[in-house]
């Protein structure tokens, strides 16, 4: 293999590398469209109030990411509500603080939770929900 051909294709592994963590770390900002399109098609939604400055959400935050690395097909949506500047969707979901997290499936509510940092706790409510694509 010459020197060209082996630098195409670390170049190649790097960029699928970078692109699947990049992917894992990305959550969707919380719009009342995307929402309601969500729930429309009977999708699993996760919606996680969370505030950039509060540390058991930066936590709840490791383990999401950490879900989605090793269930990328679960079929899961992330929406983030930011607690500091999204207050009428705080009030809508009955937040009572930021490191709240509410999943629903299609237009259902299967789980609440607030200040949850208990890995398997948060990766139960997930697996119970989630559409592995085949």
């Amino acid at each position: 293999m010459s020197l060209k051909s082996a630098t195409t294709i670390l170049a190649l592994l790097a960029g699928l590398f970078m692109s699947t963590w990049t992917l894992a770390l990305e959550k969707e900002p919380f719009t009342k469209e995307r929402f309601d399109k969500l729930q429309e098609q009977g999708s699993t939604i996760l919606v996680d109030v969370s505030a950039t400055w509060c540390p058991t959400c930066q936590r709840q935050h490791e383990i999401l990411d950490k879900y989605r690395e090793e269930n990328p097909n679960s079929g899961i949506t992330m929406l983030t509500v930011d607690f500091d500047n999204q207050k009428e969707w705080v009030k809508h979901f009955k937040a009572p603080r930021q490191s709240t997290l509410i999943l629903y499936k299609g237009t259902n509510q299967v789980w609440f939770s607030v200040a949850e940092t208990r890995q398997e706790k948060i990766f139960e409510a997930l697996d119970n929900v989630k559409v592995e694509e085949g």
